[in-house]
This record gives structure tokens, sequence and C-alpha cells, in this order.
């Protein structure tokens, strides 16, 4: 028995202004104009039912916060998550709402597998195969498809509701790559996913390791910013998409490591490409990683 019973590809592969990128997004980045940060501070909470431990009993994650200063044009904010006290780090801006495009793909696998497990249902070996090559590879029709089972929009309200996100909206086509995160929101996006709320005790490991799988034009990004052996213990999922309407260009980039959770967002002119935004990602995560130590 499966899940998905009957579902035809869908020809609508965004939303209105989106087209996707399909080539790799490491490109050489352009030159821009600097800008500054506001310093970091410290706030909200996971939900009360996570577990808190005090910070001084932790030994030190290799991501600190700080002020971070990147060379760039348009705009970028961050978010970083101790998910082991529940302290929420960034900038001020660190609540503002961007396109999350191929970034929302985790949340989707994690909705589809979680609601099977729910119903008794074990997907079958093709429906695994959809979740695999869009969380491996970015897979645009299986993210169709599987978000279409999910219920378009109401899967994303529930992302909303048991990830406990303060600033999200669905996208008004009920698409998901039109959804909109804030980079606080995506670190409790990852959070949920670590923790299992979001893909539940049956296939969490199994997501995270496809998460970790990320390859070729989806590997980008914050992991980059850690030595190679490192990077694939690291899971990510991240997005790019070129919005004509505006004739801005949207990255959003996702790591979820042990104990912690980077996000990153950024909107700049359209003709830099994908490659500019994900080297935004990697010098933040370059920045947490030199205050810490690394």
């Amino acid at each position: 028995m499966t899940v998905i019973a009957v579902i035809g590809v869908l020809a609508v592969l965004g939303f209105a202004g989106a087209r996707f990128w399909p080539g790799s997004p490491f490109a050489a980045r352009s030159a821009a104009r600097s800008r500054v940060m506001p310093q970091p501070v410290a706030t909200g909470q996971l939900p009360e039912s996570a577990p808190r431990t005090a910070a001084s009993k932790l030994a030190p994650l290799p991501v600190k916060a700080t002020e971070i200063r990147i060379s760039h044009s348009g705009w970028y904010s961050w978010a970083l998550l101790d998910t082991r006290t529940g302290e929420l780090f960034g900038p001020s801006d660190r609540t503002a709402l961007s396109t999350t495009a191929s970034l929302i793909k985790s949340w989707i696998g994690a909705d589809f597998l979680r609601r099977a497990a729910e119903q008794g249902v074990r997907p079958s070996t093709e429906e695994t195969e959809l979740v695999e090559t869009m969380i491996r590879d970015s897979d645009n029709e299986a993210a169709e498809e599987l978000h279409a089972a999910n219920g378009r929009d109401e899967s994303i309200r529930r992302l909303i509701s048991m990830c406990g996100l303060h600033d999200s909206l669905v996208a008004p086509d009920g698409g998901w790559s039109g959804t909109m995160l804030s980079p606080a929101d995506i670190t409790r996006l990852g959070a949920c996913i670590a923790d299992g709320r979001a893909a539940g005790p049956t296939w969490t490991d199994y997501l995270l390791d496809q998460l970790r799988a990320v390859r070729d034009e989806g590997d980008f990004g914050i992991r980059k910013a850690f030595p190679e052996d490192q990077q694939k213990t690291i899971a990510t999922k991240n997005g790019w998409v070129d919005r004509e309407e505006e004739q801005e260009y949207h990255v959003s980039c996702m790591a979820i490591g042990a104990g912690w959770v980077v996000g990153v967002m950024a909107r700049y002119e359209i003709e830099k490409g994908p490659a500019y935004g994900a080297e935004i990602c990697r010098l933040v995560g370059s920045e947490l990683r030199r205050a810490a130590g690394g």
C-alpha cells in the first residue's frame, strides 16, 4: 500500500515571477560594497518541551555568535540556535522574511515520512526514492509530487505549528518554493528536524542522513566553511531562485550540527546569480567558526 495514490507530476515548478537556476553555484563572487551587521544578541527559546542545560556545563560548540562583517550588496541576515540551551543569536533583522525555495524540501520530506508513519503505512520504494532525489539532488518534480501529497499549504501550516515558527508565511499560491521563512525560523526548522518532531521517531535518522548526503549544485554554503572531513557530518539544505519580478536573486541556507543550527538568507541583484549568495552563506559560517576558535 502506498501513501501517494495517483498524483501527476505538476507542471508548475515555482511561483509567479520565479525561475529555478539549473547550474552550479560556485562561480566567482562579484565585488560589493561593505555593510556591518548589528551586534548579535540572544533571544527566543525552543518549545517548553525542549531539554534545557546551563551553558556553563556544556562543551563549546564549533560555532559562536559574533559581529559579522561581509563585503556585499543587497541584504543578508543570519541566526544561530544552540539547540542544547534554546539560546538564539543573530542580528536584529534575523526575523526578516525571505524566499526559502529548495530549503523547504527538508520539511516536505519530513512531513511526508512522519504522516506515513502516523497512518501505519510504510512508503513504497518509489516514494522513498522521491524523498531521496528531492533532498540529495534538489529535484523539483519530486518536491511537487510530495508537496501535493502533503496537502500543499496545509503542510506549511503544520510546519509553522509543529516546529514553533514565529515569523513564517505560507506562499499565496500554496506552493513550496514561495514559502517565506526568516533566518531565525530556519534555525527552528533545523532544530525540529534534529530533535525528531518533524519526521518522527521512525524516520528522523533517515532524513538526517539524506540531508548529510546533499550533493552537486545544492552542496554549498554554511558547511563549506568547515574542514572537508567534517562537512559530511553536517546536515544541510539550501535554496536558490531568481525572482524576475523583483529583479532579485534569493538564496537561503541551513546547516544542522551536533547541538547547533545556523540559518542564512540573502537577497541581491539578479545578475549576480546564485554563487554570490552561496558565498555569503559560506562566509557567515566562516565567521561563526572563527569566533569559536576554528
